[in-house]
């Protein structure tokens, strides 16, 4: 008697095991005619969670998190826009892009409040904690920090990037910023109150992707085939994950103890952080994948591609 019992427990879990290896189904978010190159969301907010995402066709959109439907986009740039930020109450929006401006925008109407006029492209931005301050890179090789209670000042800037600057993010309560170069490897930690370098974290190849943690306390970095979780309380590497593929972007879910990964070979792939085994690859995108995030709840993320969709991502499979 007990066979019936042990065959009827095999076949259950191998009703399950073929379940988590079956194709998820996304959420698929159409809108851009051309590659998408950044997604961001939101903190959770009164009003829901946004994503906000960059694309070369100079249309930055705003949407739902959760369902990806559509909520406006924000007209006025005259190149590719290559990253896009909200504020902490996802009352304000910025964008950088090759038009060789950063802008400021109401993320409420879509109005433009102030355009940051640059001498080159500029390629990322991102607000400080209380939302007062903004923070630009690009090809200059310059970081400047406008002060948006007086946006006609001069902006604060930073010199001493090797290249291109790809992506910078501020940190410790604003103090410190992190910064990484299109052509040169490592992770900059900048202090803003002295204008210099204090630091620099070795990296094996340029980093392609910078993602601080809602609590600023840790750092999911891309380069080359690795993944990096670090501490930032003291800058050390927690643990590394070295890919069977490119890695453009990473993010990463304490919550469900997961990382996810995307690049050129045009699928994401989710982890487990503890082994860096591959529990699921979702296939569906037409090209690399340029960026994936988890979603403040962790329990979806999204991914942005060449295609020109995002598709938005279950974590832990609904149970039936």
């Amino acid at each position: 008697r007990a066979r019936p019992r042990a065959r009827r427990a095999h076949d259950a879990r191998s009703r399950h095991a073929r379940a988590r290896t079956m194709p998820q189904v996304p959420l698929v978010c159409h809108g851009h005619s051309r590659p998408i190159v950044a997604l961001e969301y939101s903190r959770v907010t009164p009003d829901g969670v946004f994503l906000i995402s960059s694309s070369k066709d100079g249309q930055p959109m705003l949407r739902c998190g959760d369902s990806g439907d559509w909520v406006g986009t924000f007209q006025g740039h005259k190149g590719c826009v290559w990253d896009a930020t909200l504020n902490g109450e996802a009352t304000h929006a910025a964008t950088a892009s090759a038009d060789f401006s950063a802008r400021l925008w109401n993320a409420i109407t879509g109005d433009e409040l102030r355009t940051f006029q640059h001498k080159h492209i500029v390629k990322s931005v991102n607000f400080s904690n209380d939302g007062g301050r903004l923070l630009t890179g690009g090809s200059e090789k310059l970081l400047r920090i406008y002060d948006l209670n007086k946006p006609e000042a001069e902006p604060y800037a930073m010199a001493g990037s090797a290249s291109q600057i790809k992506t910078a993010s501020f940190i410790a309560n604003d103090e410190l910023i992190l910064s990484s170069c299109a052509e040169d490897k490592g992770i900059r930690v900048w202090d803003v109150r002295t204008n210099t370098v204090v630091t620099t974290l070795s990296t094996e190849s340029p980093v392609m992707s910078i993602e601080v943690s809602a609590d600023g306390k840790n750092m999911t970095t891309a380069d080359g085939k690795d993944v990096t979780f670090w501490d930032l309380q003291n800058f050390s590497k927690v643990q590394k994950w070295t890919m069977e593929y490119e890695v453009e972007s990473a993010s990463v879910s304490l919550k469900h103890k997961k990382f996810v990964a995307g690049g050129p070979d045009m699928w994401v792939h989710l982890h487990d952080m503890e082994t860096g085994a591959e529990e699921q690859t979702n296939k569906g995108h037409h090209g690399p994948v340029h960026c994936v995030r988890f979603a403040p709840d962790q329990n979806s993320y999204c991914s942005g591609s060449e295609d020109g969709t995002i598709r938005i991502w279950q974590t832990i499979e609904p149970k039936d």
